[in-house]
């Protein structure tokens, strides 16, 4: 087949495989999140559980997963369904915690009228939960596909043991053409894969835009701008006038109950109840299958390995410290970007139309299909680093793997603050740091909690593929010194598997805590206190 024809179906193939498993996200996520806010032990399981899977890279334990696809169902089918899971993994995390995110940050008073309007399951997902969730939803629907598109070279192709397997796909193709080192074909894939993720983002920018024009929590009326705002007399009228016409749009297309729907009504209500204690029950099985699989692991290891293994643990958490620590300037890295050229770009909307874009297109562009270009062209002039210089690249490509989390949360949830608030800003003639501190931070805190959230659980995925890059450019070998995705990502290199697994597990542990700590309490304060649709509310 011809090259060109070849590699434009296979970024069709990866482009619609990576959409389509998105697709799915969205809605399983929709029902998960619902499960949580309804179910409280449902949540204290499923939370960290997924902070767990989004943060360990997708290639360190998933081979052994993969042998249920690969083995058990075996043949092109088991390959598709392999490849599949690994993408999902790759995309859902980030969707799953943005559904969560928003149904938590659900205004009291929009519950009110799903109340007052006596809402069953179906209504309140249709009009209240899912309405507020797409401005959250869609703000990672950029980061997703950008994740999708970044394992495409591990999860189109992949090894289990010595044996490596494929399905097609640009990931696929690209990987062939390298094989033969053919650089012209792999440059000319890559261009053919830009241009095709370049209309995906544009689209999904469109989207966007749309919905937060649609489904955010806004009000079109006018404030006066003669003098400053009298907090007294005209805040309290468009406060009052915006609740009514902004609950009214969640509300008007539900038919009025009357007092004969009564008995109806409570039906209803029990039925809900009954919904935390089936949330309880899957958490439960959860738990139990998790704690199961544990305990047979245990079991079925020596104890000369327990010991080799426990031997092992300071050199972890050492490598975890440093891993951590690296994490932590990434993410501090991204924050400045967002609150300067985040914070400019979303209100300035000419160049916002012409560099968001290009930098939506630029992080849906897989990293490690163009990084090793990226590190013959630097390598030269990052010498001055001296012992320093490896660790320049691992933190690059941490950033640019995951530096759009919080830059496009970030960017959304000053797109998406209400107007009332720039006419306050407007009126006061607010400086930039006093806007910042007492307004946008503020008011985007729920978007940068669900950003910095996942750009710390998905800056391990760019740790994991740094710390340890045999024959990156011209033979030679990009490998950390220090760090836990080093320990791993060497451990299963020379089939060491006990040890990527204690490695792993530990990892995993310390997530957890991460997640119970940092991003639960976070959340519940962005949701107490946080919520920039709410201060609408207020009189």
């Amino acid at each position: 087949m011809n090259p060109m024809v070849l590699a434009t179906l296979g970024s069709m193939a990866t482009i619609g495989r990576v959409l389509g498993l998105i697709l799915f996200s969205i809605v399983s996520g929709w029902l998960l999140a619902y499960a949580s806010v309804k179910s409280r032990s449902f949540e204290n399981i499923y939370i960290p559980l997924i902070e767990v899977l989004e943060s360990v890279p997708v290639f360190s334990f998933f081979p052994i997963v993969l042998l249920f696809f690969v083995i058990d169902i075996g043949g092109p089918l088991g390959v598709e369904l392999a490849a599949d899971f690994l993408v999902f993994t790759a995309v859902v995390w980030n969707i799953w915690m943005g559904a969560y995110q928003a149904f938590k940050t659900v205004p009291s008073e929009m519950l009110e009228v799903a109340e007052n309007y006596k809402m069953g399951l179906i209504a309140r997902l249709k009009n209240v939960y899912i309405p507020f969730s797409i401005p959250r939803i869609a703000t990672n629907l950029l980061p997703s596909f950008s994740d999708g598109m970044f394992y495409i070279t591990v999860s189109e192709v992949f090894s289990i043991g010595v044996h490596t397997y494929q399905t097609f796909g640009i990931g696929a193709v690209i990987t062939d053409f390298m094989n033969e080192g053919n650089y012209y074909l792999v440059g000319t894939s890559l261009l053919i894969l830009g241009i095709f993720t370049t209309v995906i983002v544009f689209l999904l920018r469109e989207y966007s835009n749309y919905a937060v024009a649609k489904y955010g929590l806004d009000s079109n009326l006018p404030v006066s701008r003669r003098g400053r705002i009298r907090f007294g007399n005209s805040a309290r009228l468009i406060n009052t006038l915006s609740n009514a016409k902004r609950l009214s749009i969640y509300a008007n297309k539900i038919p009025y109950r009357s007092v004969k729907d009564d008995d109806e009504y409570y039906k209803e209500d029990k039925g809900r109840k009954w919904l935390s204690y089936v949330g309880a029950v899957i958490g439960f099985a959860l738990l139990s299958v998790i704690i199961y699989d544990a305990f047979s692991i245990i079991t079925s290891v020596s104890a000369s390995t327990w010991s080799y293994l426990f031997s092992q643990v300071p050199s972890i958490l050492v490598g975890l410290g440093y891993d951590y620590l690296r994490v932590t300037f990434i993410t501090v890295l991204a924050f400045l970007l967002s609150i300067t050229a985040g914070y400019y770009l979303a209100i300035r909307n000419t160049l916002d139309r012409i560099f968001i874009p290009l930098i939506q297109a630029f992080s849906a562009f897989p990293a490690p299909a163009y990084f090793p270009f990226l590190f013959g062209f630097l390598y030269g002039y990052m010498s001055v680093l001296g012992p320093f210089k490896d660790e320049f690249f691992i933190i690059l490509l941490g950033f640019i793997s995951t530096f759009y989390y919080v830059f496009f949360s970030f960017w959304m949830g000053v797109k998406a603050l209400p107007s009332e608030y720039w006419e306050v800003m407007q009126n006061y003639n607010m400086s930039y740091w006093t806007k910042m501190r007492k307004i946008i931070l503020p008011g985007t805190m729920p978007y940068l909690v669900a950003g910095i959230s996942s750009t710390v659980n998905s800056a391990w995925g760019g740790l994991a593929i740094g710390e340890y890059w045999p024959k990156i450019y011209n033979n030679y070998n990009l490998v950390a010194t220090h760090g836990i995705m080093a320990i791993i990502d060497n451990a299963t290199a020379t089939g060491n598997l006990a040890l990527a697994s204690w490695a792993s597990f530990i990892f995993g542990i310390i997530v957890v805590v991460y997640s119970l700590l940092f991003t639960r309490n976070l959340m519940e304060l962005a949701r107490k206190k946080y919520i920039a649709e709410e201060g609408i509310y207020a009189a």
